[in-house]
């Protein structure tokens, strides 16, 4: 089936969830004793599309018994032997309860337990995995988080899938997260466990000796009060498969470490006190992931360990002394390898530069997130890894200049997590290594850099896989791309543009624009660039047919949004998709467009404020039809001027002021 756009599903109002109930259960749910135990039963739901509709099959064949509606609440109150048709089979597939995982994280659990087959390597793997993700999301089961790139799962989901696998005879799980746990639970309650969650809570000791056979995950992270593990402790755990300790304050591992001979992932990151190991690592031959990021531990004590497949490292974890040149090429079978780098300690770019030379050795990696101190590292690297060359299936996160190891948000796709990232920091000028990188970037963020003009410098023309552009901080641009410059279309994969704090900005766009250009852009960013006057020229208006959400904030010379001189054949049918439209502390703000000619079809919200000279609103009584909210202030509307009262009435109803 073919569809115009994909929407993500959220969870509905009880309003709109009645109706759907109302609609899937029909006629019996109009009986005046049935109505008000229906009611509750939505209410039970929480607004999820998916779960509404399985109740309502399930409660439809209730018809008019009251007593069977009834029960059918109270089993669903407390999710008690309930049957709703077709959700076992779905969650019997969800083998932990998630809240605020993150993406790969989860898929790396997955991947250590057997649940993604037929995956070569961990690209694949990942591709797979995202591939599931998306669709748990897009039914419902699983939900987006507020935290970058997490997941997590509805709470009402969450206590049907404990409860399906408290059932299960193959399955026997332990998961008590957030619970202000003190103590380790009792004996009764994890013994034969599949699977223990006990993350973030107080736990500060454990069991000197634990009988879990048959434990495959075991998630500790984030008891900040954990100090310790006895040293017998994972003695019996020789089925394991994922142990998670960040976030603890462990200071070393313990010798029993050494029976987890079937270990596939171990993180140890964000212990800042951890630096002891007493066990032989040499046994964990199944160790595929490990990640000791922010730890004092040596990578060199892990060194035995060749056949890692995803490694995480800081570079405090490296030695700087005589070895540093094997410390890292050792691992030649890594398919991810990531460096955290903080630029604030004292030698980390001569250090770097070492790692350089051990990485460009690395000949199996398909995932490689790097600080490169300078340019002419990445240079290095570019000329002389086997991993630089056409068709490469390297995705990289690579950042050039003073590092925090935290990549801008802006540059990350929760959707299109293999993207490849470039962040380049206080640069100067324009080098061709750049623009070589750039043809395989998908995500650009171009930071406090320095001699150049505009976007156009960096060859502009070969951006051809561009999907994302941060532009910050950056004080002698005037121009994002210079259209006296090229004469053929750019930017025509580009979808997000942000730019913040560029103070001799003047326009986005100058000069003749080639058709084609700017063709998927759906989201603009413009925040405190000062000497800004042009935003949508004639030109570049024309192109903008997919763009759903403008935003323009603190660029004080801004007097229109669209401007008239440069739109007089403007047609009624522009921007066509925008949906929201955000302006803030825009004092020269006179107009939106000249007049109400324009039929903006899609839009659904604007937000104004802090824009007193703005009197006018484009509308009338028969464009914006599907505008549902204009927030703004009180004062600002009471100033507005008016073409007729009718079509004030009509707007009026849809503000939000405060």
């Amino acid at each position: 089936m073919e569809v115009d756009e994909i929407v993500d599903v959220q969870p509905l109002l009880l309003t709109d969830a009645w109706k759907m109930f109302k609609e899937k259960v029909g006629h019996p749910i109009s009986h005046p004793l049935i109505e008000p135990i229906a009611r509750h039963v939505v209410e039970e739901c929480h607004g999820l599309p998916l779960l509404i509709d399985r109740v309502a099959r399930t409660f439809r064949k209730k018809d008019k018994n009251v007593s069977r509606w009834e029960d059918g609440l109270k089993r669903l109150q407390r999710w008690d032997s309930v049957k709703i048709e077709g959700m076992d089979e779905v969650l019997e597939r969800l083998e932990i309860c998630y809240e605020d995982l993150k993406d790969d994280y989860l898929i790396e659990c997955w991947r250590a337990e057997g649940f993604i087959n037929h995956a070569n390597n961990f690209k694949q793997a990942r591709d797979r995995g995202h591939t599931v993700l998306n669709e748990l999301i897009k039914v419902s089961l699983l939900e987006r988080s507020n935290k970058s790139k997490c997941v997590k799962m509805n709470k009402v989901f969450r206590k049907m899938a404990l409860k399906i696998l408290s059932q299960s005879a193959n399955s026997k799980i332990l998961v008590k997260p957030h619970e202000e746990l003190e103590d380790f639970p009792r004996k009764e309650e994890w013994e034969l466990a599949n699977r223990i969650s006990l993350m973030d809570n107080g736990v500060s000791t454990l069991p000197k000796s634990v009988d879990c056979h048959d434990l495959l995950t075991l998630l500790l992270q984030r008891n900040k009060y954990l100090t310790s593990i006895p040293e017998l402790f994972f003695m019996s755990m020789c089925h394991l498969q994922v142990l998670d300790l960040h976030g603890t304050r462990i200071s070393a591992l313990p010798f029993s470490l050494s029976n987890l001979i079937s270990l596939k992932a171990l993180y140890l990151n964000s212990c800042p006190d951890l630096i002891e190991i007493t066990a032989s690592v040499e046994a964990l031959k199944h160790l595929e992931v490990l990640d000791i990021r922010k730890t004092k531990i040596n990578l060199l004590k892990f060194g035995s360990l060749i056949w890692l497949k995803c490694l995480r490292i800081s570079v405090c974890n490296l030695e700087t002394g005589y070895h540093i040149e094997t410390q890292v090429s050792r691992f030649d079978t890594l398919e991810e390898l990531s460096i955290d780098v903080d630029s604030s300690k004292e030698g980390w770019d001569e250090i770097v530069k070492m790692v350089v030379k051990e990485v460009v050795m690395l000949k199996k990696l398909t995932s490689l997130r790097f600080c490169f101190p300078e340019v002419d590292h990445l240079d290095l690297f570019v000329k002389h890894s086997p991993l630089w060359e056409k068709d490469s299936c390297l995705t990289f996160q690579f950042s050039v200049g003073c590092h925090d190891s935290a990549f801008a948000q802006i540059l990350e796709s929760v959707d299109n997590p293999t993207h490849n990232i470039l962040k380049l920091v206080n640069g100067q000028g324009v080098d061709p290594v750049i623009i070589k990188v750039l043809m395989e970037t998908n995500a650009f963020g171009l930071i406090g850099h320095k001699g150049v003009s505009s976007l156009s410098a960096f060859g502009i023309e070969k951006m051809n896989k561009m999907f994302n552009c941060l532009i910050d901080r950056c004080h002698e641009i005037k121009t994002i791309v210079d259209g006296h410059k090229t004469s053929e279309a750019v930017l025509k994969w580009l979808e997000n543009l942000y730019i913040k704090d560029v103070p001799k900005l003047e326009s986005i766009w100058e000069g003749p624009v080639c058709a084609g250009s700017l063709a998927q852009l759906a989201s603009i960013t413009l925040c405190k660039c000062l000497e800004l006057k042009k935003i949508l020229s004639h030109g570049m208006i024309q192109q903008l047919l997919q763009l759903k959400h403008l935003r323009v904030e603190e660029c004080y010379q801004i007097e229109e949004i669209i401007m008239e001189s440069e739109n007089a054949q403007l047609v009624p049918e522009a921007l066509p998709k925008l949906k929201t439209l955000i302006l803030l502390d825009l004092p020269k703000l006179t107009i939106i467009w000249a007049n109400d000619s324009l039929e903006w079809p899609s839009l659904q919200g604007i937000e104004i404020s802090m824009c007193g000279m703005l009197k006018i609103l484009p509308f009338n009584q028969v464009n914006a039809t599907n505008l549902q909210s204009i927030k703004g202030q009180q004062s600002w509307w009471g100033d507005l001027v008016w073409e007729d009262d009718a079509t004030k009435q009509i707007l009026q109803s849809l503000c939000i002021l405060d």
